[in-house]
This record gives C-alpha cells, structure tokens and sequence, in this order.
C-alpha cells in the first residue's frame, strides 16, 4: 500500500488498546481526510484484540497498520512507524484518547510559521493527577536539565512534530522503551535543531492501563546517561574529576600543614580524578568518531532560511 503523498503522517503507537483506538480513529480519519493527511498505527504485538480492530479499517485509504509479531516497546513501536513516514513532517500521538485532534492543526500551523525542526506538545502543569508520577517527572526533568540544559516544559510528551529527515536519521540513538519520547528531544536539542513548545490540552485517559511505572522513570534517566555520554561525556567525567579533586586537595592540605606529610586517602582522591579527567577525554574522542557517522548533511543547515508569511 502506498500512502498519499501530502506534508504530514501522523504515527500512533498502540498496546493493548482496543478499548480507546477505535473512538480515536474515527475522528482522526476524518480530520485527516479534510486535510489530506495520513496516519499510520503500529499494532505493537497486542494480546487482546488491537488487531482484530484495526482490521476494520483497513479500507481506508488514510490508513497504513504496521503489524509487530512481538511487543518491541513504546520507541520500538515509533520507530517503525516513523521509519514508514514519507512526508515532510511527521507527528506521534498516542493511543489513549488523551490528546485533542484539533491540537494537531494549531501544532503543524505553529510548526510551519516558526521554522522549527521538533515541537513539543506541552502539557498544562498538574495534568497528572498522580502525585508519584508528578514527582517523577520532576526528578527526570531536573536531572536532564542539569546534564543537557534546555528549555522544554513537558519533556515526555507523546505529542510531538518533527522534520521527518531528521527525525528518521536519529532513531538508531534511541532506545525501544518509554525513554524515547526524552531521549530524541534531546538528541534534538545536543545537535543544535530549533525544538520549541507548544501549548496542548489532554483529557483523562479514556480506557485501558498506563504501562508507565517506577522502572519506566529509572529506565529513562539511565538513556539521557547515554545520551551524555555520547554527545558530551566531558560532562559527567569532569564533574567527578573536579569533586574527586576538589576532596583531595581540602583533606591533604591541612594535614600536610601540621607537618604530617601526605594523606594516603587524599593521595587516592587526586589520583582518581585524574584518571576520570583522562578517561573524560578518551571518552570525548570517541564520541566524536562516533558522531561523526550521523552528522547531518550540509543542507540541514542552511545558512538563511525564508518562511513564507503566515495568514
């Protein structure tokens, strides 16, 4: 099947969500229709009827399902449908009926007025209810914000636009699982595209159960380690360096001014962090190889571009 060329496709990912997808595909279709648009909805090897639902709309032309034998992960999911994406821009929006379809106009509308490479769906403050997972959220954006500094408000929004070149030529740094939806914003970000928000409302969640848990927020902060460590190690490797330093020198210079000599422990503390400071720069090296491998093309950068007026 091929789909309609027009400037953009919309990707859902869908686990176990027979009881909201078919409420959203009705109205998405037919938004997508009066637009000229196309969805494509990854069926990430659901167990209880996903499949047997999308079946049913399989005659619409707007429509491409992409079948998984097996459950990849929330990223797995988006990979593949992104992957299948020939438009100019691509959008993922997820499957428990959260988010409006009207957002998705306002969205594409702001995304071509400012030029931007990546628009995050921002979500309101407080939109989730649950304050554990509020917390969690804290705590992942602080931890980001500390390693890649940024502005972003809602970092894990499944509610996002991208460049499809873009977009497709940074998923082999991005992980299968949840951490997806940070991690690719901040490959954003490292490489220097223009990532902006964008104000949306969500909904209470329509049917279904979250999979989002406490090993979902530690799973994610181990990805954006990653990340630094691909895009900046310096980052991590120096801070230690500096406190392991920093420790060494404020313990062995008192002891060394009552005439005591050298402390073994602060010996060991400045010796750590010269071999972290060293390591830094291997490490530094390497990421720079590896870069190397997916820097984009000189016309992803182009020195001056002109947008057209806005209506």
């Amino acid at each position: 099947m091929v789909l309609p060329m027009n400037n953009l496709t919309i990707v859902i990912p869908a686990y176990n969500e027979a009881e909201t997808l078919s409420t959203l595909l009705i109205e998405l279709i037919e938004h997508c229709r009066e637009n000229g648009w196309s969805i494509i909805v990854v069926d990430d090897g659901s167990t209880d009827g996903t499949r047997e639902l999308l079946g049913r709309f399989k005659h619409e032309p707007e429509l491409l399902v992409l079948h998984h034998k097996l459950n990849r992960g929330y990223g797995g999911a988006l990979k593949s449908g992104i992957l299948q994406a020939e438009t100019e821009f691509v959008m993922t929006l997820d499957a428990d009926g959260q988010h409006r379809v009207e957002d998705v106009s306002n969205m594409l509308a702001f995304f071509q007025k400012t030029g931007a490479d990546m628009v995050v769906g921002a979500r309101p403050p407080g939109s989730t209810r649950s304050i554990y997972r509020r917390i969690g959220k804290q705590v992942i954006r602080l931890i980001t914000r500390i390693l890649v500094p940024n502005h972003i408000q809602d970092l894990n929004s499944g509610f996002k636009m991208y460049r499809t070149t873009l977009a497709q030529r940074y998923l082999r740094l991005c992980p299968d699982t949840m951490a997806f939806s940070d991690v690719i914003t901040l490959v954003f970000i490292r490489r220097r595209h223009l990532v902006l928000n964008f104000p949306i409302q969500v909904g209470e969640r329509a049917d279904g159960v979250s999979t989002i848990n406490t090993f979902t927020a530690i799973d994610t902060v181990f990805e954006v380690l990653n990340i630094i460590m691909l895009f900046n190690p310096m980052r991590i490797f120096l801070s230690v360096s500096v406190v392991c330093l920093t420790f060494g020198i404020l313990w062995g210079i008192p002891i060394m001014m009552r005439g005591r000599g050298v402390s073994v422990g602060a010996m060991l503390a400045i010796v750590t962090g010269l071999i972290f400071f060293f390591l830094g720069l291997v490490a530094e090296q390497l990421a720079q190889i590896r870069l190397s491998s997916i820097e984009p093309a000189p016309d992803s950068y182009p020195s001056e571009t002109t947008y057209p007026e806005q209506e």
